[in-house]
């Protein structure tokens, strides 16, 4: 049984916009972008470039499909870290696996203080929902779950270092409570999962420069 530490509500409403990005609105009225979509941003000329390489078809089949497991897979993470059934019955067999590798991965994680909980920073101007705040290892986190068809290299995921660093920073102005650990889990397609660990400090710039393109190119 995992241990829940806090009951902490969302801090911010979130709603889609036309164009697909997200929005959050605060009680104060502000309106923030989605961190996601800020460090996606600079992703768009790269994630162009694929598509054409590889075909509008094969490139919407290969983005639904992950798209697919992604939420399938962080709603069995949430609700297993809730103590609750997982119900795996309508998995594929491929993703039934992943699954079953990445409990054990699970299993270090502890003292949960938040799980889906919209948070935002005026300092930051962002906002975003973060995937989970516990204890991993004994040592408390931001804990984001991902999934992928091939392993990572960690030069290769400095974005979710950045998205995990605004989730730090978006707490630790909600609530006082500092955290300077980041951790991303990732579930592998027919490979064991994969844990990187970085503090939050390596990629506040990171994050910064993002948002500020983002910013310059959205006046």
């Amino acid at each position: 049984m995992f241990k829940h530490v806090k009951e902490i509500e969302d801090f911010a409403t979130d709603k889609t916009a036309p164009d697909g990005s997200r929005k959050y609105f605060t009680e104060s009225g502000a309106a923030y972008p989605s961190v996601t979509t800020v460090l996606g941003y600079q992703s768009k000329d790269s994630i162009l470039q694929w598509r054409k390489r590889v075909g509008e078809e094969e490139a919407n089949k290969i983005s639904r499909q992950a798209s697919t497991r992604g939420t399938k897979i962080h709603l069995l993470c949430e609700n297993y870290l809730d103590n609750e059934d997982v119900d795996t019955s309508k998995l594929s067999m491929l993703d039934k696996i992943m699954w079953q590798s990445f409990q054990p991965i699970l299993n270090r994680i502890d003292n949960i203080h938040a799980q889906e909980i919209a948070l935002y920073s005026d300092h930051l101007r962002l906002a975003g929902r973060v995937d989970c705040i516990a204890e991993f290892d004994g040592k408390l986190s931001i804990i984001d779950f991902k999934t992928s068809r091939k392993p990572k290299k960690k030069e290769w995921i400095t974005n979710y270092f950045a998205q995990a660093a605004a989730y730090s920073i978006m707490y630790e102005e909600r609530t006082g409570t500092p955290i300077n650990r980041s951790v991303i889990l990732i579930a592998v397609e027919d490979e064991e999962p994969q844990v990187f660990i970085d503090k939050r400090d390596n990629y506040v710039h990171h994050l910064l420069h993002a948002r500020d393109l983002y910013e310059c190119d959205h006046k």
